[in-house]
């Protein structure tokens, strides 16, 4: 569809500044959020449930074909945040360097090449203000902003599904983290005032209205986290613990089988299993409390499966529980935990609606009181998910 102004003014001033650094107007423009995982820890690649949210904040690029790549090779790419500059050439790939924000779009590029689809050369400007590295998943909001890019350059018109999943592999085969697909699909499938609810065996997606009268507050710790090798050692346990036990993944296993099998399982391993079933049962529980607007009982899940987190997955840090211990002390509390990876990032907070703007002053003040870290929590609303405009 033709891109509406009205739509996204920082959208048209992207296309703006794509034109005076280019020479040319972008012929695509798009908006991809980030999200929160509310219920279901590291239970995307056990073939588990989540509840997310996508957020308000948001990756957008503005591109087009680059006009002066002379043997279509040539694509450029500039970050305004970062004010750096990539280039790179569709022939030469291999090419990664780690740590490099180009990787996801290089890495995506790889993808669509391996499913058949003919990329061509092109010209990116990427801008956001999803946080780095804090838990909100800035990279699948990247990723799934320019999937939609060279969906429509390379004329592949890929299912949501199959994006994706071109974003998982993306993930796993060219950055290096073996993660699920929970951050691509809560970027594209989240609805304004709703909650995601995920099944990663049957993909089997819906959205579930916010609880009433509630907000998400997030904290971010200050604590940076790079996911690589822990993410890939806390999947790799949950796999052991799989074939132990016998069955395809931890979905396939209840709280009471599991502790049945308890001997059975290294102990380290045992606790990381018990954290995935466990979440999968909160999810669950997580649910029935939303359908009967049980606040209480939905807020208690969130800070039991922050407990789990702490004790059996080993995905906290003393900061991150730093600012649930606060936020268990303040009005309008109902509930909160550690979202997304871990070994840093974010907290988020189930909070009354009324109490949402002092909360979230009280839980900066505290925190840096007891932290000595400066942190600015923030409100978030649930945002509608991804999209792609012509310009």
């Amino acid at each position: 569809m033709k891109y509406d102004r009205q739509v996204d003014t920082a959208l048209t001033e992207l296309a703006e500044l794509f034109q005076q650094r280019y020479g040319h107007a972008p012929t695509l423009l798009s908006r991809a959020p980030g999200r929160l995982e509310i219920l279901g820890n590291h239970t995307d690649y056990n073939d588990g449930t989540v509840l997310s949210v996508a957020i308000d904040r948001a990756a957008r690029i503005a591109a087009a074909p680059n006009p002066e790549a002379k043997d279509g090779m040539l694509c450029r790419l500039y970050d305004i945040k970062g004010r750096s500059t990539r280039e790179f050439r569709l022939d030469d790939l291999d090419n990664r360097r780690r740590g490099d924000w180009a990787n996801y779009i290089k890495g995506l590029v790889v993808e669509f090449n391996l499913q058949g689809f003919k990329v061509p050369a092109f010209d990116a400007m990427v801008t956001g203000d999803v946080p780095l590295s804090a838990g909100m998943s800035s990279s699948a909001a990247l990723e799934m902003c320019m999937g939609l890019i060279l969906d429509r350059l390379s004329d592949a018109r890929l299912t949501w599904l199959e994006l994706a999943k071109i974003g998982q592999g993306c993930e796993n085969n060219y950055v290096g983290a073996h993660t699920g697909l929970l951050d691509q699909i809560s970027s594209l499938k989240g609805k304004a005032g709703q909650l995601i609810y995920s099944d990663f065996r049957s993909f089997e997606v819906q959205n579930v209205p916010m609880p009433a009268g509630t907000v998400f507050v997030v904290a971010n710790s200050m604590v940076k986290h790079n996911l690589t090798n822990e993410y890939n050692e806390r999947r790799e346990a949950c796999e052991e613990a799989a074939r132990i036990l016998g069955v395809k993944a931890l979905r396939d296993v209840t709280p009471e089988q599991l502790e049945e099998r308890k001997a059975d399982l290294p102990e380290v391993v045992y606790r990381r299993a018990k954290h995935v079933v466990g979440e999968i049962a909160r999810v669950a529980a997580g649910q029935a409390a939303l359908a009967n607007g049980d606040l209480d009982r939905f807020g208690q899940l969130m800070t039991e499966s922050h407990e789990s987190s702490r004790h059996n997955f080993e995905n906290s840090c003393p900061e991150i529980d730093t600012l649930v211990e606060i936020g268990r002390t303040l009005p309008g509390f109902l509930g909160a935990r550690i979202s997304g990876g871990g070994f840093g990032g974010i907290s988020v907070h189930l909070v009354k609606t009324e109490s949402a703007q002092a909360y979230c002053e009280q839980l900066g003040a505290f925190y840096q009181k007891r932290s000595g870290i400066c942190s600015r929590p923030m409100i978030l609303s649930a945002a509608d998910g991804a999209a792609i405009w012509e310009n």
